[in-house]
This record gives structure tokens, sequence and C-alpha cells, in this order.
């Protein structure tokens, strides 16, 4: 939507009331003034993120590869790292780089800002700018950068102590190497699809630690898939409020509202149906072929959040198998409540009639 607006920009065409209040409704933002500048501006932050990470990748792929081909490697990975995309040029993805520091600290901050979401990104930008203290930051953005960090260093602790064993992961490689190898992991499970050790040969727990990142996924407005970090934390405030028996959920000294805790709770159950779903049809599909239940999890999991991280058995998968994986992928990209929306009609916004209160018994 970002690119068909900014076309008709560049044509010189005006975009009309149904145009801007759709663009508001996909980039999650307050009103419609100025959504042709916002547009402009998210394709400029975007160019400069894949510009600043070409330039990083040509440290790395030129001395391997010589200039020209090496050009075309960086710009290739630049510009699927910051679209969480995480397709790559060679047969092992980025296995054969897992010693290289630069490589595995420009992919992952290219993944990690593609992730935060544009606003994230620009709120970032005018804190720099002004010199703002921390209290100016709204809640989206504490909540997205808090949550981020958060599963950044469990993932990478978790992936570190689960593989710093495993011949076949981290067990061969040094101490600094292994918590590189194990932060890139923990970066890449969320929604980037890369990988730096072999996914077929980790261990059950540790695909357990990766189908958990892969279905919260990145933050809203951003290039990633999954449930994402918001609904994520505003469950979790949410079970926090249940267990100490306040009737408000409050995060940052803020209360969340009703219908957003009403929209995280839909995200989660119409997420959770859509993977069950998807698990049995290709379990069905794919039973002649004796696929262990942990991998064929994992690879629903992972069409459904777009992440791309695959143990191997994607590629000897029947049809049948492979068209429930591209129907995952598809809702996972659109999204559940736009696309159960979309089946349902909109619905009233308003009732004449008022139904009363009952309670009743829960958990």
């Amino acid at each position: 939507m970002t690119a068909n607006t900014f076309i008709l920009l560049l044509l010189g065409k005006k975009l009309g009331l149904r145009d801007k209040v759709a663009l508001q409704q996909y980039l999650d933002v307050e009103g419609i003034a100025g959504i042709g500048k916002l547009v402009k501006s998210i394709i400029a932050v975007t160019l400069i993120f894949e510009l600043t990470g070409v330039f990083g990748l040509l440290l790395v792929f030129v001395p391997d590869y010589g200039f020209k081909q090496g050009l075309g490697f960086s710009i290739f990975h630049s510009i699927s790292a910051f679209n969480n995309a995480g397709f790559s040029l060679f047969s092992d993805s980025l296995v054969g780089y897992v010693r290289a520091p630069i490589l595995n600290l420009v992919i992952t901050m290219l993944i990690i800002f593609g992730g935060l979401g544009y606003q994230v990104i620009m709120e970032l930008y005018r804190w720099c700018q002004n010199s703002r203290s921390s209290s100016g930051f709204s809640l989206h953005f504490k909540i997205v950068t808090s949550t981020t960090i958060f599963l950044l260093v469990l993932g990478t602790i978790a992936f570190f102590q689960t593989e710093f064993n495993n011949p076949e992961t981290l067990g061969q490689l040094n101490l600094e190497e292994k918590l590189m190898a194990a932060w890139f992991q923990s970066v890449t499970s969320r929604t980037a699809g890369f990988n730096t050790i072999d996914m077929g040969s980790m261990t059950i727990t540790s695909l357990f630690i990766t189908i958990a990142l892969m279905t919260i996924g990145a933050s809203p407005g951003s290039t990633g898939g999954g449930i994402k970090t918001t609904t994520s934390r505003i469950l979790v405030s949410c079970t926090r409020a249940a267990l100490k028996g306040e009737e408000e959920v409050i995060c940052y000294k803020r209360q969340i509202p009703t219908t957003l805790i009403l929209k995280a709770v839909g995200v989660v159950v119409g997420s959770m149906l859509v993977v069950i779903l998807a698990t049995t049809l290709f379990t069905l599909t794919a039973r002649e072929q004796g696929f262990n239940f942990i991998d064929s999890f994992f690879e629903v999991v992972s069409a459904f959040g777009t992440t791309g991280l695959s143990t191997g058995i994607t590629a000897s998968a029947p049809l049948g198998a492979k068209l429930v994986l591209i129907g995952t992928m598809y809702v996972g990209r659109v999204g559940v409540l736009l696309l159960m929306a979309a089946f349902q009609g909109k619905s009233k916004q308003w009732r004449i009639v008022r139904y009363p209160e009952e309670n009743l018994l829960i958990g």
C-alpha cells in the first residue's frame, strides 16, 4: 500500500479520502492529515537504512567475490534483512558467515530496526534531534522497545545455553563466536528468516524457543509478522492485573483501553485457531513422509509468522502440505483480524438494546 501510494504521488495524482483512510488504518496513525508526506518519509527512511546496510556488507562480500558480485550480494541481503524477508543468495543461508562479526552486526541491526516499525524509528530520531527526556516517549515506543530488548536478551541467553555443547550448531565455536551466533539466532527468529547455524540440527528445546519467538514476531507498522510485541505485552499486563485483582490494565502508568485489550485477545485467539488448523492439515497431507510433529509445527508457525525459517522438510513436503503453508503465510501477512473482518463484514458500532451483565466462572 505504501509503494502504491508513493507511485501515485510520483505521477502527480491526489489521494482520495478512501485512500487516506485506508493508509491511516494500515499505518495505525491518528488522523489522515499529511498522509502523503508520511508515505514519502517512510520511503526515505527505508532507503537510508538499506543503503547503510549495503555499505556495511560491502566490507564482507567484496573481499570474497569482487566488487561487482559483492555489490549485488550486499544490495540483495541488505534489502532482505531490513524488510525481514530472510532470503539469501547462498544455499545454506548465512551459515558460512557465522564467524564474521561485521556481517552479523549489520544484518541484525537491519532486522531489528526493520522490525521496530516506522513510528518508533521516527520517534527515536526526533528524540535524538531535540535531546528530549525519556518521559516524552509515547506508550507505543516504550512498549515496543522494552519488549524487543527483553526478547532479544532472553533469546540470546536461551540459545546460548541450549546449544552450547551441540557440535552441529555452537559446539565447535569459541566463546565469543557462540555468543554472536546465539545473538544472531535470537534476532532472526523473530521474523527475519536468516540463520547462521543449521536449523535442522538444533535441539528440540531450541526449536520450541524459536517457535515462541516466531509467534510473538515483530512490532506493529513494521516489516515483520507474528502477533506483534504490543499484543503480547498487553496480554502479559492483563494477566498481571488479573493476578493482583485489579480491574484496570496499567502499563507505564497508562491505562490500556478496553478496545485494545479485546483486539489483542482476538489476535491471539484467531492466530491460535489458524495455527491449529494449519498444523492439522499439514500433518494430514504429509503423513506419508513421516515428519516429526515438532518439525511440522515449526514449519507452520514459521509460515504464519512469515519468518521463513525451516528445519529442512519444506522442500520434500507434498503439494498439499505446501499449499497449506502458502495459505498460512497469506493469512499471517494480511492479518487474522483483517481477514476475518473481510469475511464477516462491517459490524455496527452501536446497539439500541443493552443486555444485562452476569458473572461466570473463569479459570
